[in-house]
């Protein structure tokens, strides 16, 4: 693990040891306040202890702070120690360290990413904060402080930074999408100038590659005339040879256009446009055909079935498959029949171009001027042919057919199966909407699902807090509330009790039991030798302190009684 990384607690997080540039000013800003809310508690307490009270938080709070910055949760632990210390406090469970125990339990939420972590940390501090007030066997009103005071001064903050942090990260997300998607739009415009690369060597191959081809055989031909002139048959031989050389420009041509192609292409044939690349708009699988056999191709073909509708697409689809086969049989197999047919099925139109091995006459005519002659197998990756073929079987499969090409009884045959009608659905080859988590790439997908599942934990976090709250606090407050009803003296009942009459007499006009959480100054007060004192609350008021009454009792039999104001005066 790098020298700058840790890991805090049981969970895992980043982290630098010394402080960041300008964090030193906003750590000593916020001791600052933290501080001020220590010493105005210490000025209002009744009989503070300048070292438990104010030296020794301010201490703690001195290491505290900056500890928060990458140890969060041990800052929280000192500072619930130092709320932990105020349950000894005999006057009241309160002190100013609440504060200070919320504004970190905020921080721990916003620096920390896990949920795990904190809340082991906040599971040991009610722990800690509980253990105490066993062992002191405190009252019930400090009970209540602990159950529901400290709680909700630890878990509402911490829920509050982190709806920051949410946020903050939302926000660094948004901007690295941004970022990200603009950089996706050049690489997608990077990809459209590659694909339009390859559109324009798959015309060239196939208009111009298919054209050359045929006046090369041509030429061929006629130079085994007899009625030519040695001289004739020069010009012929040079003419030939020129288109031989304008075939091996081309084929280099095209391997430059073509030189980056796509790993995954996906094609749009050219057809979309009304005006296929590489032949006449209008031209026809007959005008192709016609004019091979005007070249001197020896094709014979037939067409089986009605002839359907075909969609543009399949129709232009049907002429490249046509076109290329043709194309390469009278390149690698001159003089060798070609025949050629297309079946129409119901639903399906099926394309065969056999071709057989090529005449001696014809590799003579070739000479040693022609181009090399390849096999009947798609050849290299590299030369027209070869590309030809790939960009076939990436046409017929963008329209949703079968291509298979191959050795055949000596010579080569191209096979072709294609639907009538295309979909858009076979068009997109099953592509998925960009908004489904399956058309992402595995790095966004694994992103969202964290996403996702960190709101998740957030929104059940935001609903189980109140719960949970609610099931210390509720329980707390009912007690509180019946123990302050249940020891209301009204004043009428008050003025009825004489000093001197036995408790007997008086039990019907007393509360069912005295005022528990008496304040100190009223604990103190004289009273008379002898005695023990009681105190009753003045009214039923939840809300307001109201005065109390103290009954002093000799024995059973009450000795004085008196007021007793809530605040000291």
């Amino acid at each position: 693990m790098p020298p700058h990384e840790h890991t805090t607690g049981p969970w895992r997080r980043r982290s630098i040891p010394r402080p960041p540039a300008g964090s030193v000013p906003v750590d000593v800003a916020l001791w600052g306040v933290l501080a001020a809310a220590t010493g105005y508690g210490f000025r209002d307490a009744g009989a503070p202890s300048p070292f438990l009270d104010l030296l020794l938080p301010l201490a703690v709070l001195a290491v505290a702070v900056p500890l928060s910055r990458h140890r969060p949760g041990a800052a929280v632990v000192l500072v619930n120690g130092l709320c932990a210390l105020g349950l000894a406090d005999a006057a009241t469970p309160a002190n100013a360290q609440v504060l200070s125990l919320a504004v970190l339990s905020c921080l721990l939420g916003a620096r920390v990413a896990g949920a795990r972590g904190p809340l082991l940390v906040f599971v040991g501090c009610l722990a800690v904060d509980v253990a105490t007030c066993a062992v002191l066997r405190v009252q019930p009103v400090w009970w209540f402080y602990t159950l529901a005071v400290l709680p909700a001064a630890l878990l509402l903050p911490w829920l509050a930074g982190r709806y920051v942090r949410g946020r903050r990260e939302l926000v660094r997300e948004g901007w690295q999408l941004a970022h990200r998607l603009e950089e996706r739009q050049h690489l997608v415009a990077e990809r459209a100038r590659l694909a339009e690369r390859a559109d324009i060597a798959a015309d060239m191959h196939d208009s111009l590659g298919h054209v050359l081809s045929l006046v090369a055989l041509r030429a061929g031909a006629l130079e085994l005339s007899p009625d030519l002139t040695d001289r004739d048959r020069a010009d012929l031989a040079e003419l030939r040879g020129t288109i031989a050389d304008a075939v091996e420009h081309l084929r280099e041509t095209v391997a430059v256009l073509h030189d980056a192609p796509d790993p995954d292409p996906e094609p749009a044939p050219k057809g979309e446009a009304g005006t296929a690349a590489g032949g006449p708009a209008h031209d026809t699988l007959e005008d192709l055909v016609a004019r091979a056999v005007a070249f001197g191709v020896p094709v014979r073909w037939e067409r089986r079935g009605t002839v359907p509708t075909l969609s543009p697409l399949v129709e232009r689809g049907l002429y490249r498959i046509v076109q290329e086969a043709l194309t390469n049989a009278s390149k690698h197999a001159p003089g060798g029949a070609i025949r050629l047919r297309i079946t129409h099925r119901t639903d399906r139109t099926h394309v065969s171009v056999v071709n057989d091995a090529p005449t001696g006459a014809a590799m003579a005519a070739e000479g040693p001027t022609a181009g090399p002659t390849a096999g009947p197998a798609e050849g290299p990756a590299e030369g027209i042919v070869g590309r030809g073929l790939t960009g076939l079987r990436e046409r017929v499969t963008v329209l949703g057919g079968t291509l298979r090409t191959g050795p055949h009884e000596g010579g080569f045959r191209v096979t072709a199966d294609l639907p009538h009608q295309v979909t858009a659905h076979t068009r997109q080859r099953g592509a998925r909407p960009a908004s489904s988590p399956a058309a992402l790439s595995p790095e966004s997908a694994g992103r969202l699902a964290v996403v996702r599942g960190a709101a998740r934990r957030r929104y059940a976090a935001a609903i189980a807090a109140p719960v949970v709250a609610a099931v210390f606090f509720v329980p707390a407050a009912v007690l509180l509330a019946w123990q302050l009803t249940t020891s209301a003296l009204p004043p009428s009942r008050f003025d009825e009790l004489t000093p001197g009459r036995p408790r007997t007499e008086l039990a019907p006009l007393l509360p069912d039991r005295a005022y528990p959480y008496p304040p100190d100054h009223a604990r103190s007060a004289p009273r008379p030798p002898g005695t023990t004192c009681e105190f009753y609350r003045s009214g039923r008021d939840l809300l307001d302190e109201v005065d109390l009454y103290r009954l002093c009792w000799s024995g059973e039999r009450l000795v004085a009684k008196d007021t007793v104001p809530m605040k000291s005066r």
